[in-house]
C-alpha cells in the first residue's frame, strides 16, 4: 500500500509545480486506530476509525505555507492544490522559509527498526473482549473497588514523503496497548484512583492482560489512607515511570524555536556543564521497536543518534531548519525521538535503603515550568520513604524549585528503566529538594 501513497504524493508535488510553485513538500497519511473500553462487566465504548490525509508545503516566491485535504478525488485535488499555491503567492515573504536542503536526506540508515506487527492488524473482536474480560475479572476483585475500566487500543499507520528536490520516503508502524484504571472506597467519602497500562509495536512484548490488572490493582491498593505530606526540605526519587515527564520539562525549551525567540535557559548552554554528570541523555530514533523509532524526522532529515547531554555536559540541542536558520544554528532535528537516559547499578530497592528517608513521587499532579527560568512547581502523589522503605502513601503537596538546579542535585540514578515509554529512563534520585504540604 506505501506505494500507492508514494504515487499519491508525488502526484500533488506534480500538481504544485505545475501551478507555480518553486519547491513542494508533500506527505500521504493511512492510519486505523481500534478502541475497546469495558466498564464494571460490560463493554461501554467500541471505536474503529480509518483515516487518510494529504499534508502539502508549498514554496512560491519567497513566500511559504502549508495545508492538508481528506479528499483524493483527481479535479477536487488538482483544484485544492492550484489554490494552495495561489494562497501562498499572496502571503508576506519569509527568507528563513526553505524547503528542507538536500544534504540533509543523506546517509539515511539502511536498517529494521522492526516497527511492524502484521499480527496488530489481525486482533479480532473477539481477542479484544478476551483481553478487557480478563483484565476486568483482577481489577474488580477486591472488596473496595467501586469502579473499573479496562481499554485496549490498537492501530495501524503508514505514510509516505516527498519533494521537489529529491526526498522520498515511506514509514509504517502498529501499536497495541492495554491495562486498567481503578477506584477504591478509602476513608469516608475519599476514593483512591490509579491506572496502569502496557503497550508497544508488537504483541509479543506485552505481559499478559490478567498482570497487568493485577498490577494496576497493586498500585491503587498502596494509595488506600494517603495522607497530606509534610512540608520538608529532603532527597526526591522520582520512580521510573514518573521520571519521563520531568525529562519533557527539562528538555521542553531545548530547541531552536526557543531559543530564537529568547524563551529558553538552554540558550547558551552547549558545551557547558550544566547539569550533574549522573545525567546523560541521548536522543536515539534507531531503537528497534521503539515507540519513537524513525529512519528520518518531518523535515526529511536522516535519523541519526543525537546526545543531548552527556555526564552534565550539553552536546546538543533540537534544530529544525528554519529556526535553524533564523538563530544561526546547524539544523540536527527538529524533534524529539526515543529518548536514552544513562543508568546506574542500583535496584529501587537498593536506592530506598540508600536514601534512607525522604519522598518518592510515582506521579505528577499538575503544576507549571518556566521555559525561560526553569523554574517550576509540580504537584506530586507518591509515599514517604522511612527506615530504607516505602512508606505510608502521601498527596496533597507540591515540589518546587528551578529545573537547572534540580538536574544539578541528581545524585543517584537506578537500574529500573520503564520500557513502555519513549523516554526510557530508570528512577532519578535529587538531593535537598523542596516540599510544600502540612
Amino acid at each position: 500500500m506505501s506505494v500507492d501513497l508514494t504515487s499519491n504524493a508525488q502526484q500533488a508535488v506534480e500538481l504544485a509545480k505545475a501551478a507555480g510553485a518553486e519547491e513542494v513538500a508533500a506527505t500521504v497519511n493511512q492510519s486505523r486506530d481500534v478502541t475497546f473500553e469495558y466498564r464494571d462487566g460490560a463493554l461501554e465504548k467500541v471505536k474503529d476509525t480509518t483515516s487518510q490525509g494529504l499534508g502539502i508545503q508549498v514554496f512560491a516566491a519567497g513566500r511559504y505555507s502549508s495545508h492538508q485535504t481528506t479528499d483524493f478525488h483527481p479535479e477536487r485535488l488538482k483544484s485544492f492544490v492550484a489554490e494552495a499555491v495561489a494562497i501562498t503567492k499572496a502571503l508576506e515573504p519569509d527568507e528563513y522559509r526553505q524547503i528542507t536542503p538536500a544534504e540533509l536526506f543523506r546517509d539515511r540508515p539502511d536498517v529494521d527498526l522492526d516497527l511492524v506487527d502484521p499480527a496488530v492488524a489481525d486482533i479480532s473482536r473477539e481477542q479484544r473482549l478476551a483481553w478487557c474480560e480478563a483484565i476486568d475479572a483482577v481489577a474488580t476483585d477486591h472488596e473496595k473497588v467501586i469502579s473499573a475500566t479496562a481499554g485496549i487500543y490498537d492501530g495501524t499507520s503508514q505514510s509516505a514523503s516527498v519533494s521537489s528536490n529529491g526526498f522520498s520516503g515511506t514509514q509504517q508502524s502498529t501499536y497495541c496497548w492495554y491495562g486498567s484504571e481503578i477506584t477504591l472506597r478509602d476513608q469516608g467519602d475519599k476514593r483512591a484512583e490509579d491506572s496502569f497500562y502496557v503497550g508497544g509495536s508488537h504483541i509479543s512484548m506485552l505481559p499478559e492482560a490478567s498482570t497487568v490488572a493485577s498490577t494496576a490493582l497493586e498500585r491503587v491498593l498502596s494509595r488506600l489512607d494517603s495522607e497530606k505530606g509534610p512540608t520538608v526540605k529532603a532527597a526526591m526519587v522520582v520512580d521510573s515511570r514518573a521520571a519521563a515527564s520531568l525529562i519533557g520539562r527539562l528538555l521542553g525549551p531545548a530547541n531552536a524555536r526557543r531559543v530564537q525567540q529568547g524563551q529558553s535557559y538552554w540558550a547558551d548552554l552547549v558545551g557547558e556543564k550544566a547539569f550533574s554528570d549522573k545525567l546523560t541523555i541521548v536522543d536515539d530514533p534507531l531503537i528497534k521497536r521503539g515507540f519513537s523509532s524513525r529512519l528520518y524526522d518531518e523535515e526529511g532529515i536522516s535519523a541519526k543518534v543525537l546526545p543531548i547531554v552527556e555526564e552534565g555536559v550539553v552536546r546538543n540541542l533540537y534544530v529544525d531548519t528554519y529556526y535553524g536558520r533564523k538563530a544561526g544554528l546547524t539544523p540536527t532535528t527538529g524533534s524529539a525521538s526515543n529518548r536514552r537516559i544513562g543508568t546506574g547499578d542500583m535496584s529501587l530497592a537498593q536506592i530506598f535503603a540508600d536514601v534512607g528517608s525522604g519522598v518518592y513521587v510515582t506521579s505528577w499532579l499538575g503544576g507549571n515550568a518556566d521555559n525561560t527560568t526553569g523554574d517550576f512547581s509540580l504537584g506530586i502523589r507518591g509515599h514517604m520513604i522511612e527506615n530504607g522503605q516505602i512508606g505510608r502513601p502521601v498527596g496533597e503537596m507540591n515540589v518546587t524549585g528551578n529545573l537547572r538546579d534540580l538536574f544539578s542535585r541528581l545524585v543517584n540514578v537506578g537500574n529500573d528503566v520503564y520500557p513502555y515509554s519513549s523516554t526510557l529512563s530508570p528512577s532519578l534520585v535529587f538531593a535537598d529538594v523542596d516540599f510544600s504540604g502540612v
